[in-house]
This record gives structure tokens, sequence and C-alpha cells, in this order.
């Protein structure tokens, strides 16, 4: 008789009981608390770095070290309260995306997802030489076979490793998307056409080092259902982060979750953001006055991203997402994936991992 279990993920020594990543959602909409929970719960719990030190005293006169303590706080808080996984999502983009890399390692971090840009190089601070001498482990986000396989090739020839893992993200994901505005929709670039040759790619490294290199499926994954079929299509785990926006734990504030609550399909609307790539988000009364030509008022204390030309951008990002962590929706604007306008009510994150969990074995069943 065949029993039926959803399998854990394995990224080295690292194994997550449940193969669900929870997707890094800034800014501060997931922090310690969400993180923590979704560890307890079997996954792998990320806190998300960009302007993470927004709510730090000295974040305006002292941006650097304001960002870099508020990650260490968070992932002290949230090894404090979970003995399960916890990662680190650190975008490519920011400033100080070396800095925030080391802080990760220092503060014990389980694991560091590397994405908005392709990182195809590491801080020097690290053991370069030697790789194998850091126990977190690394993941960047990729959005094609093309971009794995420059990441990969690259840290090949310079460090005679490669990653850990990679997440390859489809163009249903909420937030900073890595394709043209012409691709999202085009079918041709959906996450089960994409997944396979990305696949494909971290076999050759897989043989040539000689280790597993786990490929976890993002974007626009909802369900249970949804989590059995990517992997049927060779994928080890997933990564989820609208279904966890309205839960209990998740740091947002209720006015945040209460806009995915609100929201119809027709609201979801993919923008062009100061960082230079399209996105998804939810539309509101800031788009309306964006939209309309309207420049916002803002003071950039620092450069925060490498690629945002303040004096020409009509808004600066990182305020309007603090101000919709803190509730202030007429004054910035939440990121949501494409299938944020499902959700019905707010649930414990245990919750909803047992949900996912029966739904995975519902479909595994049917599948006999």
């Amino acid at each position: 008789m065949t029993v039926l279990r959803i399998p854990s993920l394995r990224i080295g020594d690292l194994e997550a009981k449940i193969p669900v990543v929870q997707g890094g959602m800034g800014v501060g909409v997931s922090l310690s608390g969400l993180a923590s929970a979704v560890g307890n719960a079997g996954g792998i719990g990320v806190i998300a770095t960009p302007g993470i030190g927004q709510f730090e005293p000295d974040c305006h006169s002292n941006p650097i070290e304001a960002n870099r303590r508020a990650l260490r706080k968070e992932i002290l808080q949230a090894r404090s309260q979970t003995n399960g996984l916890i990662g680190v999502n650190v975008m490519v983009a920011l400033s100080d995306f070396g800095g925030l890399i080391q802080c990760s390692v220092d503060a014990g971090a389980n694991v560091v997802l590397l994405g908005a840009g392709l990182p195809t190089s590491l801080p020097d601070s690290l053991p370069l030489g030697d790789l194998t001498q850091v126990a977190t482990k690394f993941i960047p986000i990729v959005s094609s076979a093309r971009a794995a396989d420059l990441v990969f090739k690259t840290w090949k020839k310079r460090y005679n490793h490669v990653p850990d893992a990679v997440v390859v993200e489809g163009p249903m994901a909420g937030g900073h998307l890595g394709f043209k505005r012409e691709q999202i929709f085009d079918p041709e670039f959906a996450l089960e056409k994409i997944l396979p040759p990305v696949i494909e790619v971290v076999k050759i490294y897989e043989d040539y080092f000689s280790k597993h290199i786990p490929v976890i499926a993002a974007g626009g994954i909802y369900t249970g259902k949804d989590i059995y079929d990517i992997m049927q299509l060779g994928a080890s785990g997933v990564q989820m982060g609208t279904q966890f926006v309205t839960t209990c734990e998740c740091d947002a504030s209720p006015a945040f979750k209460q806009a995915y609550l609100d929201c119809h399909e027709e609201d979801i609307i993919i923008i062009n953001s100061p960082v230079g790539l399209p996105g998804r988000a939810i539309r509101g009364k800031f788009f309306e006055r964006v939209m309309s030509g309207v420049k916002e008022k803002f003071k950039c204390d620092w450069k925060c991203l490498r690629s945002c030309d303040f004096k020409k951008v009509p808004y600066c990002i990182a305020q309007a997402l603090t101000n919709a962590k803190k509730g202030l929706l007429d004054e910035g604007f939440a990121f949501a994936g494409a299938n944020a306008y499902r959700a019905e009510k707010i649930i414990s994150v245990q919750e909803l991992i047992d949900k996912l969990v029966e739904e995975y074995m519902a479909a595994a069943q049917l599948a006999l």
C-alpha cells in the first residue's frame, strides 16, 4: 500500500518538512513574526531586507547601520521564536547588498535568497576561496534558464562553488518582476514553461559538483494542488508570498491585509517601478495620483537602490511601501501576486500550511 505524504525540501544539510519557502515581502511585511511562524509550521520563513531599517530611530541619519541593526534584531528575534528554518531575502539592487548578506550570515540565517537582479558576485567579506565554510545557504532568484546558467557559470569560475538551490520565479508573482511588460501575460513565459529548462541547466552543475541543487518554483502558486502540479514538473519545492499576507502572524498592518481581502481581480495591476522593473500591485488612490502625472513629495536620505535616480522618479518606492505597511494606503501601495483577489479571510500560518498539505494530498490521491 502506497503511503502518501508531502515531500520535504532538502537544501544541503537543511531540511524543511514542508516544501514551502515563504516569499520575502518588503517593506516590513515579512519580518520575524511571520518568518518564525512559517519556520514553526515546517516551512522556511523569510525576512525581507528592503527598507527594514525604516523603523529604527536613526533611519534617516544613519541608514546603513539602521538597516543592518534592524536585520540583526529580526533574525535573532525569529531564531528565539522557532527551531525551524529562517531565511533572508536580499535584493541585488540594494546599495548595501554585500553588507546585508554578511549581516545575515553573521546573525545565523539558514538561507539567503538573492533577487531583484542577478547575483553574479558575493561580498569580499565572505571566505570566497571556500564557501563550504559558510553554514548559510545561498539561493538566487531567476526568471529564465539563461539567467540561471549565467549565475551558476560565474560562481563556478570565481568560487569553484555554485548556489545551494535556485528559485525560478514566473510572471504571476507579486512585487518586482524579472520580465519585460509584454512577456508578463505571454504563455511562453508562464512558470510551467520556464521551469523545465532551468532544471536542465541546474542538472549540469549538479553532475559537475556531485551535489543535489533543488529548483524551487515561484510565482502564482496559491493552493496545495498548485504545489503538487508544479512538483510533478520537477520542482523540489515552492516559494509563496501572497497567501502569507492574510495570516494572523504577517507583520503588515491590518489595513494592508484588508486591501487583499477587499481587492478584485481587476484591481491587481502592472506598474512601472522606480527600480526600473515592472511590478504587480493593488490599485488605489496613490496610483491614481501618480498616473495622473502628480509627482509625490519625498526626501531621499540615501540612495537605497543602486538603479534609482531619485531626482527623476515620480515617487519614492521605499516610502510608498513603508506607508502601506503602516496601513497608510492613500500614501502608498501594496505589492501583491496575481491571485491576491482570491483571499477570503485571515487565518493563522499553521492553518494555512495544514490547508496546503490537505490540498496537496487530495491532488496526489486523485492522481493515483
